[in-house]
């Protein structure tokens, strides 16, 4: 018997993800569905590809700027990086609209480049045809969210899409969010356009997910070494245009204030991308809860929804692997057999501080062990206190380690400081694998920037069963 999936937002990592697990199945027939024009999905199109591309010319101008060795600023030439973005974006979508268009050659495997939308429970209508599916995977992403503040009608803004795109800016600019995305572009608008940026922040610190320290760490970076105001504890109220620029009006410490620039930007996150998806006509209901963890619809056991779309956790990684888990439930659930959650260890990346200065957390945090009433050693070196930082004029960060206080398994790492990103990946493997920081050699020899973890590593191992 063939059971029939249609996969919604095919060119997306998620989705591709899902197909690339099935296409092999036999008794599987799959239908293939994305409107993208040119496709290929957020990340490749408007993440963390392109972003990561417009940073990295930043990031050497950042460097060569603060270093007092060298002599002479360059400047950054905004048509080049944007021409350049362009170039490499259009080739890595083309190599994932392939992926997907020779997997569509398949006998079983259909693509239809057309939007998709529900008519009814699992049953999906592609432009004039309705196709009764077995089951539907839905795998739309997410689009730019826009808050809800009184005046934002009347104004000008713009968000991350846009700036990706921008190939000049205005002299200075109010920014609204700061979380993954506020916290990756800030540094790119002060150090390409040399703006001058206010941004508003609800919290006491950036970095919601850390322990305290990183998020002080990285207001002092971004104050001290961008020259970026940052005002915290301060909520937006309105806004309104002011002349040919805009003013928005906060409040701060329990009194309002305004503030004025040339230019709004909206950082604001992501939401799931389900506008037009028909869902009205289907039992779901996307509100809290509506995914399960094993990537299945709360409301319908024959639909699945993956990456993005879910709200669960907007990262690539995640949405691949949700992917993959919500193929492997698929064929669970069409063969009668238990579904598996999917679960994972965090493993999340911002390239703060232009990429010169990551936050990299893997794991668990001090807090939130804390928070589970268990014994733990927790040790923090800062980057200064390792010389391989100075000579390479990177000493801003701090690192932080989390073990078991009786057996000694790590449990989580905190990074802020250069090359904190390449080294997650180091102890994902060591948390995945549950083990012991006494076991964990510390012999770093080349490359020497990970000689911070040899001395969080011999620093816990001391102190396990103390």
């Amino acid at each position: 018997m063939t059971t029939h999936i249609v996969v919604v937002g095919a060119y997306g990592s998620a989705g591709v993800a899902v197909a690339s697990e099935l296409v092999d199945e036999p008794d599987v027939e799959l239908t293939l569905v994305d409107d993208g024009d040119p496709g290929g999905g957020l990340c490749i199109l408007r993440g963390c590809m392109p972003s990561k591309e417009v940073l990295s010319a930043t990031a050497h101008r950042f460097q060569v700027r603060d270093d007092p060795r060298l002599e002479g600023t360059p400047e950054v030439d905004l048509q080049s990086v944007v021409d350049r973005k362009d170039d490499h974006v259009e080739s890595f979508a083309s190599h994932r609209r392939a992926t997907v268009h020779e997997m569509a050659q398949r006998e079983n495997v259909t693509f239809h480049h057309d939007t998709a939308r529900f008519v009814d429970d699992h049953v999906v209508a592609v432009g004039n045809r309705e196709m009764e599916a077995d089951y539907v995977v839905v795998a739309t992403g997410s689009d730019v969210n826009v808050p809800d503040l009184p005046g934002l009608e009347a104004v000008d803004y713009s968000t991350s899409d846009d700036v990706l795109d921008a190939t000049e800016f205005p002299d200075s600019g109010i920014v609204m969010g700061f979380g993954y995305v506020g916290v990756e572009l800030v540094p790119y608008l002060s150090e390409a356009a040399g703006m001058d940026l206010t941004v508003v922040e609800h919290d006491e610190r950036p970095l919601d997910e850390a322990d305290d320290a990183f998020g002080d760490e990285l207001l002092d970076i971004y104050r001290e070494r961008f020259d970026v105001e940052v005002l915290t504890e301060t909520d937006e109220r309105r806004v309104e245009p002011a002349g040919d620029g805009v003013r928005l009006h906060v409040e701060e410490d329990g009194e309002e204030r305004a503030v004025e620039a040339d230019e709004l930007f909206l950082f604001t996150g992501r939401r799931p991308a389900l506008d037009g998806l028909g869902l009205d006509a289907t039992a779901l209901d996307p509100g809290p809860g509506w995914v399960r963890d094993t990537m299945q619809a709360r409301d319908d056991p024959r639909t699945f929804v993956v990456g993005d779309a879910n709200g669960h956790e907007p990262i690539l990684h995640v949405a691949k692997e949700q992917g993959f888990q919500a193929a492997a439930n698929v064929l669970a659930h069409a063969h009668g057999d238990d579904l598996e959650p999917y679960e994972n260890t965090r493993h999340h990346v911002m390239f703060s501080g232009t990429g010169v200065y990551p936050f990299a957390h893997v794991g668990l945090s001090e807090s939130a062990i804390e928070a589970e009433d268990r014994d733990y050693v927790a040790v923090t070196r800062r980057a200064t206190d390792d010389g391989v930082f100075k000579t390479k004029h990177a000493s801003e960060g701090l690192a932080k380690l989390v073990v078991d206080a009786d057996d000694g398994t790590v449990l989580g790492y905190q990074g802020l400081h250069y090359h904190a990103d390449v080294m997650a990946k180091t102890m994902q493997v060591v948390i995945d694998g549950e083990m012991d920081v006494r076991d964990v050699p510390d012999r770093a020899f080349h490359p020497t920037t990970p000689e911070i973890l040899d001395g969080l590593f011999r620093e816990a191992s001391g102190r396990v069963g103390e």
